[in-house]
């Protein structure tokens, strides 16, 4: 008999699910974490809420010349303020990329805690890509809601790990999905609708919720992209069409500021110039340079053509579609799966980048960005306000420790870990 050596990985997973590993923690900080990437002041709280948009368009149905209509199902995960005193600490079951498999997640929010009172808080809503989840993102939901916010992370009906749907679905209803949330969170009654500041809004989508969240914010999709074979039936799309009374109907005022993070779309010819111009919601796009999902040409193609808004654009160096976004692969995901031809690892790690590097990151940006546009908080410019690429920064300070005029270190980084990352702005009309 012939002995064949374990896979390594098999080996490492199995060793992780005999130990503390199934805690699957996604609060966590790096001690190298840039400044603004640690939790704020508030404990934080953590509700399931279930909505139903009515009257939608059944795309999964849509037969020849018939387009039937039913009630949309979408369920919510709100992270919140809580109120002072809340012990923290709680955990999450949701499931693996593989549709079936349970995990434990655990984090900082305390299950149905009193929410703050006293005050109100700018919403964000938080949209996962295709297939993904409501807790994909739960680590930036957790941390936002600590620093002030009403987090509400959405499960998108037919887009999710385990109701993956057609395509067409998810073209149609993100943006959709995200307009209607915005809505049901503002109309919210109880002590949880008492703290909503909906009126100062922000948008974080990753993959096809980016997607989403450029046709949301302004940018009108191609007529080609409405008549792809493998898209959205019957021309449906063209209600996001740029220039369409029904595309400038979706655009909502209270909408301050977008992140699209590896927003995919452009690399398959669903903006032109015309389009990205729409846009008019200030924006930040988080990138992998290598990523050949949504492609970083055509990424760069929309920080380049959204002349309608200020905009930036953090790239992380070599890494690939994963970057920023996903929470740490579970541990259960380190294991060969049944249903997939790859270990579900792969959906949320990269090869180069420790995903909570990329999550600390992210999490920095996210507060300096949304504090500045929905919180009024002017010196959040300053993290912003860097130069281009990060390995040329200097670091350099006077005999009191304080910057000297040499210095030009990413503010927010301390001494050497400022690395591997690129960050340009461009303004209106550039």
């Amino acid at each position: 008999m012939t002995l064949r050596p374990i896979p390594a990985m098999a080996t490492l997973a199995a060793a992780a699910l005999t130990g503390a590993a199934l805690a699957n923690p996604i609060d966590r900080i790096r001690p190298d974490a840039p400044e603004l990437a640690g939790f704020g002041l508030f404990p934080v709280g953590v509700q399931t809420l279930s909505a139903t948009i009515p009257d939608s368009i059944d795309v999964l149905n849509v037969s020849g010349g018939e387009v039937p209509r039913y009630d949309r199902p979408l369920t919510l995960e709100v992270w919140y303020p809580a109120e002072l005193g809340t012990v923290e600490g709680g955990s999450y079951t949701a499931i693996l990329r593989d549709g079936v498999t349970e995990v434990t997640l655990t984090g900082r929010a305390a299950r149905d805690a009193v929410p703050a009172s006293g005050a109100q808080f700018p919403l964000i809503v938080i949209s996962h890509g295709y297939p993904g989840n409501r807790y994909l993102m739960s680590h930036l939901g957790e941390n936002l809601a600590s620093k002030g916010y009403v987090a509400v992370s959405v499960d998108h009906t037919d887009s999710t790990y385990s109701d993956q749907d057609a395509f067409g679905s998810t073209l149609l209803n993100r943006p959709l999905d995200q307009a209607f949330v915005v809505d049901h969170m503002a109309a919210l009654d109880g002590p949880l609708g008492a703290i909503i500041d909906a009126a100062n809004t922000g948008v974080i989508g990753y993959s096809m919720g980016g997607y989403g969240a450029l046709i949301f914010g302004g940018a009108g999709v191609t007529q080609a992209s409405t008549e792809f074979s493998w898209g959205t039936p019957n021309g449906l799309l063209e209600q996001h069409l740029a220039g369409s009374e029904s595309h400038e109907a979706l655009m909502d005022p209270r909408i301050k500021a977008i992140i699209a993070i590896g927003p995919w779309g452009n690399n398959a010819g669903f903006w032109d110039l015309e389009g990205l111009a729409g846009l008019r919601v200030p924006l930040m796009l988080m990138a992998g340079s290598d990523d050949d999902v949504s492609v970083y040409e055509a990424m760069r193609g929309v920080f380049d053509g959204a002349v309608g808004t200020e905009r930036h654009l953090l790239t992380f160096d070599h890494a690939n579609h994963n970057a920023a976004a996903p929470m740490p692969a579970p541990a259960e995901a380190w294991l060969p799966s049944d249903t997939l031809d790859f270990a579900p690892f792969e959906h949320y790690a990269d090869a180069v980048w420790d995903t909570t590097r990329m999550n600390n990151i992210a999490q920095h940006f996210a507060t300096a960005f949304m504090g500045l546009h929905l919180q009024g908080e002017s010196d959040m410019a300053a993290y912003l306000d860097l130069i281009p690429k990060s390995n040329d920064g200097l670091h350099a300070l006077d005999d009191a420790g304080k910057p000297s005029e040499d210095h030009t270190y990413w503010a927010g980084f301390a001494a050497r870990t400022a690395k591997g990352l690129r960050f340009e702005t461009k303004g209106r009309g550039e």
